[in-house]
Formats: structure tokens, C-alpha cells, sequence
């Protein structure tokens, strides 16, 4: 019998790949990005990510089953945050973490991290396709703040959510 518990925690050096091909096979395999984007070496990339920004990964009977970013404002992987927001990026679940709450548990994690660190509010971006991810912000209490939606370089409509905290 495995541990049935999810743990969520920092990720380790070593499971850089597993989070880089997690990340991939959840944003290109669900159709949130064309697998000829530049960006599909960017959601790949760990390492720079682990550099600049915090990586969480949610852990399930020994392998890494979800994973987010969080970026603070001013650093290279904060897109939206302005000053006093902690903002969170990538956010996937794998389908062996599908309907372990995992989605939630990362997310209320970064929450924590931001009431923890001081932070005003919570911000990301999600994108029309991603609808699982749109009801666990809803559910959560982010409010979408539509004057500050944006475009990708292809012209996907980018949807803001904030969470003051």
C-alpha cells in the first residue's frame, strides 16, 4: 500500500525533468499550446525557472503529480504581478494526480506562501481552454480582473484572476 497522502513541498534538482515533462505534456497534450511554440521550451525548462522563481510540486505515492511556479514581482517569470502581489505560473496536474484535490492543495499552498510572506493578493493568468483550472480559482475566490486580460504573441486571449489576501 502506497501513501495515500499528497504532500506538497519545494522540488528537488532531480525531479527537474519529471516537472519540465509534466508541465509539457500537460499544457501541449490538453491543447493550451501548440507544440510548435516557443514557449513548449520555456514550460520545459525547470532549471531557469528553479533560478528565479519557486517550484512547488505536489508529491503522490512517491512521484511528482502536479507542480506550480511562483514568481514574486520583478523577477523574470512574474508576467502580471505588480507590487504586492505574489503571482503563480504553470500550474498542472498530471492525470495520476486527477482527483486527489492536488490542483487545490498547490494553490491554497501559494495562498499560504503569500500570507505568510505579506503579500497583498495572489494574481495568475489562465487561458479559455483551461476550464478545470477556471472552476478551482472560482471556487477559491479569485476574481477575474478584466482591465488587466492580456494577449500571448500568437493572439490567445489571457485571462487575469487576483485574490487579495
Amino acid at each position: 500500500m502506497g501513501d495515500s497522502a499528497v504532500v506538497i513541498r519545494d522540488v528537488e534538482t532531480e525531479e527537474y525533468a519529471a516537472v519540465g515533462a509534466l508541465t509539457v505534456e500537460v499544457y501541449v497534450g490538453e491543447g493550451h499550446v501548440n507544440p510548435e511554440s516557443p514557449y513548449v521550451a520555456e514550460l520545459a525548462d525547470t532549471g531557469t525557472r528553479a533560478a528565479s522563481a519557486e517550484i512547488l510540486v505536489a508529491v503522490h505515492d512517491g512521484g511528482v503529480v502536479g507542480s506550480v511556479t511562483v514568481a514574486r514581482p520583478g523577477t523574470p517569470f512574474a508576467d502580471i504581478a505588480r507590487d504586492g502581489e505574489l503571482e503563480f505560473r504553470m500550474l498542472v496536474v498530471g492525470k495520476q494526480g486527477r482527483g486527489l484535490g492536488v490542483g487545490t492543495a498547490l494553490v491554497r499552498k501559494v495562498i499560504e506562501i503569500a500570507r505568510a510572506e505579506g503579500w497583498q493578493a495572489v494574481v495568475l493568468t489562465t487561458m479559455p481552454t483551461m476550464r478545470d483550472a477556471r472552476r478551482l480559482y472560482d471556487r477559491l475566490g479569485f476574481v477575474h480582473a478584466p482591465e488587466r486580460d492580456w494577449k500571448t504573441m500568437a493572439g490567445t486571449p489571457l485571462t487575469v484572476m487576483r485574490l487579495p489576501v
